[in-house]
């Protein structure tokens, strides 16, 4: 198969088969990652929903494939509670997301954790999910996604607070270097497994720009630079030790993904230096398919890094109408102005179900739009 431009973020719709047990999952707390035992049929359906879905990816034309995200509930906490010494519990509220009218609209609940030992990433269950995986592939590259570290510091530590006296990390600073062990933990088993690409996704970075009202900035906080810094030295710490040991290693830009609805603002703008420019990522997945992001300019920050892939998120996963073919050319022309044309992919902005409810749009829908991004690609490359 000749190289594609265009690329998936990750995640696709699932089938109402396997919902049925999401849903499930959702409203319990007495249950234990990876949840098989306490459903009959549920690893079963779950198998035979990723063949299919791996099946539709290779005959879309996809050249870089994942498992959907079939095997996850969420994009981001399913890859904790698959660490030792995590805790799942649902908690008094979701995360916040703004809702189509622009009030609040509240996510799932099941978002609460707590560290009851060490952390390990050992033994952990994606690797089982990804042999399988692999197999299913065939000839076809695959990668699999997990949650950005620096973000998941972020919300252990600063919002959920698990450290301290009493607790099993007694300091932020020992949270984490535990969380990094951890992560490194996984990437070992990874590689072992035959794993080639890994892609760490990540809302944080949106929280450094001036230009959202939910940001640090927002909120007063001093230091923000300093914090900056510490937040790219964890990414780093992972993303070099993935290439010490031969990964390619990805990360995926969000503001936030549910049920058609987004969680923040701001522009790439105020935080492409360190964003962009200091993390060592092989090739970054952004958003650009409305105006929160801004323009194209921030890609600037990578004229120096001639090593670096960007995939341009300019089409929307998010509505069920094809995506303005004029608009995608227009913005690909702007970015070859300032990137190699060959540095550059086009995908939609983010996947079609980061958690299993799913976008609002029809299976049918999203591949009629996956297909469209494909023509899309191949008009401006070919």
């Amino acid at each position: 198969m000749t190289q594609s431009r265009f690329q998936i973020v990750g995640s696709l719709l699932r089938p109402a088969s396997l919902l049925t047990y999401k849903d499930q999952i959702e409203h319990r707390d007495d249950i234990q990652y990876p949840f098989y035992a306490d459903f009959d049929g549920y690893q079963a359906e779950e198998t035979r929903a990723i063949q299919q879905v791996v099946a539709e990816e290779k005959a879309h034309g996809l050249d870089v494939i994942t498992d959907g995200e079939y095997s996850k509930s969420m994009w981001h906490l399913d890859f904790l509670w698959g660490f030792g010494g995590i805790k799942r519990t649902i908690a008094d509220h979701g995360y916040r997301f703004e809702d189509h009218d622009g009030g609040d609209f509240e996510t799932r609940k099941d978002i609460g954790i707590e560290i009851t030992a060490h952390l390990s990433g050992k033994n952990h269950h994606f690797i089982d999910i990804f042999k399988q995986l692999k197999v299913q592939a065939g000839d076809t590259k695959v990668k699999t996604t997990v949650w950005g570290a620096a973000h998941a510091y972020t919300e252990l530590s600063f919002f959920d607070h698990l450290y301290g006296d009493g607790q099993v990390y007694p300091t932020a600073e020992a949270l984490k270097a535990g969380l990094i062990q951890a992560y490194k933990e996984f990437l070992d088993d990874y590689k072992a497994a035959g794993g080639e690409i890994v892609q760490f996704d990540d809302c944080l970075w949106e929280l450094f720009a001036d230009d959202n009202d939910s940001s640090f900035f927002a909120n007063g906080n001093d230091g923000i630079e300093a914090l900056a810094d510490e937040f790219v030295a964890i990414n780093n710490a992972v993303c070099d030790y993935g290439h010490e040991l031969g990964l390619k290693v990805w990360t995926h830009n969000c503001r936030g993904n549910y049920a058609s609805r987004h969680a923040a603002g701001g522009s790439y703008a105020a935080i492409a230096t360190k964003f962009l420019g200091d993390q060592h990522y092989d090739r970054f997945f952004l958003e650009w398919d409305d105006e929160r992001a801004g323009d194209l300019a921030a890609l600037s920050a990578l004229k120096a890094r001639p090593e670096v892939e960007v995939v341009l998120g300019l089409l929307s996963s998010k509505t069920a109408e094809l995506d303005d073919e004029d608009r995608a050319l227009r913005l690909l022309n702007q970015a070859a102005e300032i990137l190699p044309k060959d540095h550059l992919y086009l995908s939609h902005q983010c996947g079609f179900a980061s958690c299993d409810g799913g976008n609002e749009l029809s299976a049918a829908q999203q591949w009629a739009k996956i297909d469209q991004g494909r023509a899309l690609a191949e008009k401006f490359w070919n």
